[in-house]
């Protein structure tokens, strides 16, 4: 019985770090005609404080590329709030057991679609998570960026997906960059998926390859490298109270998919070389972290997150002035509490430093302080 309930209490996890902690525990349900329809979603309020300089951008996610790597004097102590992260969902079920889903939420000040796709007997396609990418290792944090290092993409994209219990195989709009490509990148084919997730008792698990073409085609000239990434993720209850997850990630030319290793997401996949080739760069990373539940809704996460890409080859072919200012090393610590005081609302606060190495050896921190509301329907 206690096992049925770790595993219960894992997956729920999980779902809630997929939509956000926004939940569909509180949805609006109704039927119209035959279709079953769950209206869904939440008001949110971030705010931050940067005490030593002002990274925050919107949902006040802390941004690396805004890291001061020098010795400049910087404003210090900034309030700053916002609501773009509220969010808006809507799924139904046809009589044919066709299941549909239409999300969006305002980031970074406007509409957006986050999730639009549709799904039948494990077959999807649409817009929704990328099938390279899991929150089975993921620590809770009030940060909607959350840490370097996580898991695959952390995004969605456009793809066509089947699923077949703990497996599933996709084929996706690729997502990937190239230094030096003068603008002329091209993407020749989709990026190709394959993902294992699952659960025994009070253990979580998933693990996932990916390979895509990165090129460019300037119409006279037309290069290509293949690139592939890789992650692992676990998550593991030691009692109704306590878990501790990370995750570890690697790729060769495929940084787009390692989590916040560039200026603030992705770094670049590959290089231009001299000789017009196509020459992959690469990079791994990993984070740690626990949950520990106070009970009465009240919870403690701690998490840490770090993401490195190795610049030497692209420093020796391109030269150091090329990518001396490029983002080496990423990194943030984080701790919050959350508090539930009534169902469907969350409030909480949380301390995270980022810190950001370049190629140059130039470094820089920034301590940071949140605070988020969050009202669930």
């Amino acid at each position: 019985m206690q096992s049925n309930m770790l595993r219960m209490a894992i997956r729920a996890t999980a779902a809630a770090a997929a939509l956000g902690v926004a939940g569909q525990a509180g949805a609006v349900n109704f039927s119209a005609g035959e279709y079953d329809v769950s209206v869904y979603g939440y008001a949110r309020l971030n705010a931050s404080y940067d005490i030593d300089e002002e990274v925050g951008i919107s949902t006040r996610s802390g941004a690396y590329s805004a890291i001061n790597t020098s010795d400049a004097d910087l404003p210090t102590g900034v309030f700053a709030a916002d609501a773009v992260q509220t969010r808006l969902g809507v799924k139904t079920t046809t009589p044919e057991g066709v299941n549909i889903t239409v999300e969006g939420d305002f980031r970074p000040g406007q509409l957006r679609l986050r999730h639009g796709f549709g799904e039948y007997k494990g077959v999807l396609m649409g817009q929704t998570w990328s099938n390279f990418n899991s929150f089975v290792g993921n620590t809770s944090t009030l940060d909607f960026d959350s840490l370097p290092g996580l898991a695959g993409l952390q995004g969605r994209v456009a793809q066509v997906r089947y699923t077949t219990g703990p497996l599933s195989f996709s084929a996706e709009q690729p997502n990937s960059s190239i230094l030096d490509a003068g603008g002329a990148e091209k993407d020749g084919m989709p990026a190709l998926t394959a993902r294992l997730e699952n659960s025994a008792g009070g253990f979580s698990y998933s693990a996932a390859v990916l390979a895509h073409q990165v090129g460019y085609d300037t119409g006279t000239a037309d290069e290509a490298s293949f690139g592939f990434a890789t992650f692992g993720a676990a998550k593991i209850a030691l009692s109704d109270m306590i878990t501790i997850q990370g995750t570890v990630s690697y790729s060769d030319g495929a940084n787009s998919y390692l989590y916040r290793s560039g200026e603030n997401f992705g770094a670049e996949s590959a290089y231009v070389a001299a000789n017009g080739d196509v020459e992959t760069i690469s990079g791994y990373g990993a984070s740690v972290g626990t949950g520990i539940s106070l009970g009465g809704g009240r919870s403690i996460n701690i998490g840490y997150g770090m993401a490195t890409v190795d610049w030497d080859d692209a420093e020796a072919d391109l030269g150091a002035a090329a990518v001396a200012a490029k983002s080496e090393t990423n990194s943030a610590i984080m701790a919050n509490y959350q508090w539930t005081p009534v169902n469907n609302v969350m409030m909480g606060v949380e301390y995270q430093m980022l810190s950001r190495e370049n190629v140059d050896g130039s470094d820089g921190d920034a301590n940071r302080i949140l605070f988020a509301a969050q009202y669930n329907f």
